[in-house]
């Protein structure tokens, strides 16, 4: 078959992309591996079906617009400064000696140019996100300390790829002399910064009025909307105004609204949408790639790959060793960046478009990433092995205790506090009951209006629905001691209990309820308390009137807690 139209191409491409991606899970593999290889499959180096490669490439823009706007989304400037003295100095010098050994691995293995090679060095000196904070969200380090640095750690090495993003177009416009290639650079400096002026001054006010207008509404189809509006609207104009690339005006839209409270509920939103391109992304990358290389050329894929393991994951665990962290989270952190992804792609894409890479040098690039994705989940026990080896012996014991450097520490954290999910009538009284004994708690809340005044009010509010992950971890779950889900609707409450005991398996829970059935099928299933409101009714009822009539406070408590346990011995229902 020969290529086809915009829905061949997306029908087809989402389709085969959704069977490699299911097999790549299978056997424990990213599925990012299953939509590169999707890629190939319908890519024009294999026989059968080939997509349209310019409809892909489109679908892929908007792909990388909706990735960097999620990365913009997340950047936190307090994460960064929580891990300032080891994250941002020890990110800089990583992507600073891993690039210059894959510029030499570049030059001398390759063959490259000299600019063509720092493309190349770079691409293997930027870790996959996506892949990175899967591997430590299944190993249940995200939140731990590894996880903090790691994520620190990445919001570096976004940036740098931010910048590369802007001097890459700068080196291709074709100036052959410093002096042109200052005058370029100088343009494109000066464009971005006409263009963050407005966005931090305009935007910072204009998008999160927008959206907060849009959420007062109560359609949850309109606020979707217009953060696809947001995204995609500021990033294509903006590369028309200001000659800036999509992916980067995506970013600092992305970040405007990350500074409002409204950004995680607009995360929640955008992932769905940021999911599905990203996958047509990965796919037209992966129509890219020549299968033929890998027989071409084996020595040079094998030379990056190791190049991959030893310049980004081991020098990243030498250098946490060398900042005094644990040997755990440096052996865990290097092995999550022992490989490299989807800033890689749109880099090396990027520099071949404008002329400073040869393809085959976009192909070994892939080629590697693709192995080295594979070969990451075997990292870990090894690298793990390696640092405890190396940060056990006496000088790296001294060297840590001569002084300490917390990589837990995280400002704004609430631990051991309350999650309220709604604050109506019943969140509300639970909320006075907090506050009285002066216990903390934080609520979610999706009616737009109310979070606004709790927040004016002093209240901890996220705004969203906490069925999300984006907008229940945005309340730090893991660090909970328990959850009181005051929302009507059972359905959703079951949601919101089953994201928490998955994100905290020991926390307490709280559930309101409308029914007999419900309440038992919440007891269980192991909840702690399920409360029926017409039942607690009555024991109250119940209560004064048998101490009216001469019982004691006592045994009249005893005959409500067995009335509300339903004769069950044990039993936590309602």
């Amino acid at each position: 078959m020969h290529s086809a139209g915009l829905l061949p191409t997306i029908v087809i491409s989402l389709t085969i992309a959704f069977v490699g991606g299911l097999l790549a899970r299978a056997v424990r593999l990213p599925p990012m591996l299953g939509y590169l290889l999707a890629g190939i499959v319908v890519g024009p180096f294999t026989p059968g079906f080939t997509a349209d490669q310019a409809i892909a490439n489109e679908l892929a823009e908007i792909g990388v617009a909706l990735l960097l706007f999620g990365v913009g989304l997340h950047f936190s400037f307090r994460d960064l400064v929580a891990v300032r003295t080891s994250a941002v100095p020890g990110a800089l010098v990583q992507i600073a000696v891993s690039t210059t050994i894959g510029w030499t691995v570049a030059r001398l293995v390759i063959g490259l140019d000299p600019v063509a090679a720092v493309v190349v060095g770079l691409s293997l000196a930027i870790a996959s996100t996506a892949v990175a904070t899967r591997a430590l969200d299944q190993r249940g380090q995200l939140t731990a300390p590894a996880g903090r640095m790691a994520l620190g750690w990445l919001v570096v090495q976004d940036m740098v790829v931010i910048l590369a993003l802007v001097l890459i177009p700068t080196l291709g416009a074709g100036a052959s002399s410093p002096g042109e290639v200052a005058v370029e650079l100088g343009r494109a400096v000066l464009q971005l910064a006409g263009f963050v002026a407005i966005i931090l001054v305009v935007g910072r006010k204009a998008i999160p009025a927008l959206l907060g207008y849009v959420a007062r509404q109560g359609s949850r189809e309109l606020f979707t909307l217009a953060v696809a509006v947001v995204a995609l609207g500021i990033a294509w104009s903006s590369s028309l105004l200001f000659g800036i690339s999509i992916a980067l005006a995506a970013f600092f839209a992305g970040v405007v609204l990350g500074e409002s409270d409204l950004n995680h509920h607009a995360a929640a939103e955008a992932l769905p949408m940021q999911h599905v391109f990203a996958v047509l992304f990965f796919v037209s990358a992966g129509m890219l790639f020549d299968p033929t290389t890998l027989l071409r050329m084996p020595l040079e894929i094998a030379t990056l790959v190791v190049t991959i393991g030893v310049g980004t994951g081991l020098v990243t665990m030498l250098i946490l060793l060398a900042l005094r962290a644990s040997p755990q989270t440096a052996g865990m952190v290097g092995a999550t960046f022992a490989q490299i992804g989807e800033f890689s792609f749109i880099l090396t894409d990027l520099a071949v478009r404008q002329g400073l890479l040869p393809s085959t040098g976009r192909d070994l690039v892939l080629a590697a990433a693709l192995i080295a994705i594979m070969l990451n989940p075997l990292m870990f026990p090894f690298a793990l092995r390696v640092a405890e080896g190396l940060g056990e012996r006496p000088a790296m014991v001294r060297w840590r205790e001569r002084q300490a450097r917390s990589f837990m520490a995280r400002p704004g954290v609430l631990v051991d506090h309350a999650i309220l999910v709604g604050h109506g009538r019943v969140g509300a009284t639970v909320a006075a009951a907090l506050r009285r004994h002066k216990l903390d708690y934080v609520v979610i809340e999706a009616d737009r209006r109310l979070a606004e005044t709790l927040r004016d009010g002093g209240t901890p509010v996220v705004y969203g629905d906490a069925s999300r992950p984006e907008v229940l971890g945005a309340t730090f779950p893991e660090l909970a001691r328990l959850i009181v889900v005051a929302l009507p609707d059972a359905f959703h409450a079951r949601r919101v209990i089953a994201l928490a005991r998955a994100l905290n398996p020991t926390i307490e829970t709280v559930v309101r309820t409308h029914s007999e059935a419900e309440a038992l099928y919440l007891a269980d299933a192991g909840v702690g308390l399920a409360v029926m409101g017409e039942r607690e009714i009555a024991f109250g009822m119940s209560d004064f009137a048998l101490q009216r009539l001469g019982v004691s406070a006592e045994d009249a408590q005893d005959t409500v807690n067995r009335l509300r346990a339903g004769g069950r011995p044990g039993a936590a229902a309602a």
